[in-house]
């Protein structure tokens, strides 16, 4: 009986969280059924003067990358701080996460996009995409 009862408030326990991937599973599953494939991505040749001075930039590579150099006007926050952070990301205009070549901030685009930042896109080939064929370098 007390096997039982253990099982039981186990599995009590356990209910909220079951249901709270649930949640996160569906929200995902739903988000990737209507994504495009170039939703949430610019390229460096997209980046005319225009869109570079209307954007927000922030920079998801850690602290001493970003101090050894960035696109000028970024914000610096690591692509592990964009839950924490969301409320310091604009919920307008546009706003593209890079990193060195993309992939810490595609992790940090997906996750605020399912966080309802639909204004978020990751720059393709990152920094060194930029430095190499961003249409527009101040």
């Amino acid at each position: 009986m007390k096997r039982l009862v253990s099982a039981v408030l186990a599995l009590a326990l356990a209910m909220p969280a079951l249901a709270d991937e649930e949640i996160v599973l569906e929200a995902v599953q739903d988000y990737m059924d209507f994504a495009t494939y170039e939703a949430g991505i610019i390229l460096p040749a997209q980046l005319t003067q225009d869109v570079f001075e209307a954007a927000t930039f922030v920079d998801t590579r850690d602290a001493e990358q970003f101090e050894a150099g960035h696109i000028p006007g970024a914000m610096h926050m690591e692509w592990r701080e964009v839950a924490a952070r969301l409320d310091e990301i604009p919920d307008s205009g546009m706003v593209v996460f890079y990193c060195n070549t993309g992939t810490l901030s595609s992790q940090a685009t997906f996750a605020a996009r399912l966080l309802g930042r639909e204004n978020v896109v990751v720059l393709q080939t990152g920094m060194r995409g930029w430095s190499e064929t961003a249409a527009y370098k101040p």
